[in-house]
């Protein structure tokens, strides 16, 4: 299998993703993962995300945790993290949304950072803790303003300080 030519042929599908039926994308996404070794952490990591953007998020939950198991690394690995706390918050379990969140922020720094604090501030409102949810969003919102950042940091961190 030649890596580069499946990736393309990937990329393409995702890219079309509003141009098919549901369960054809699916469809799709099975012949071009069945190209790759039974139990792949890719093809499980892209089949799982086929499930998730066509409303099966359930179907989903379990094929993000088979790839992290078989060693899902990278970029795909943090995205797998990052649609998996996303999956479970929709299913009803924020609690382990921010516990991968969490987990996940700890562990470095990419380009995904923002990501993660939207989706961490989602899953904190989700058990309650709105005041963190928003001093999360809004410290992840500051360095992209072109004025204001440094007001709006300090805001966002006063917002957990203790009153």
């Amino acid at each position: 299998m030649d890596t580069n030519d499946w990736e393309d042929r990937l990329a393409g599908l995702w890219a079309d993703l509003d141009e098919y039926d549901e369960g054809d994308f699916v469809t799709t996404m099975h012949a071009l993962v069945a190209e790759r070794p039974p139990g792949d952490p890719v093809g499980l990591f892209e089949l799982a995300g086929s499930y998730d953007s066509t409303g099966r998020t359930d179907l989903a939950v379990p094929l993000y945790r088979e790839a992290l198991a078989a060693g899902l690394d990278g970029g795909r690995r943090r995205q797998a993290v990052i649609q998996l706390a996303s999956s479970l918050r929709n299913l009803g379990h924020p609690e382990e949304s921010v516990a991968l969140l969490t987990g996940e922020a700890e562990a470095g720094s990419d380009e995904l950072d923002d990501a993660i604090a939207g989706f961490l501030a989602l899953a904190l409102a989700d058990v309650g803790r709105e005041r963190e949810a928003l001093s999360i969003a809004l410290g992840a919102l500051a360095p992209h303003l072109p004025r204001y950042s440094r007001s709006l940091t300090n805001y966002a961190r006063l917002l957990t300080e203790p009153r």
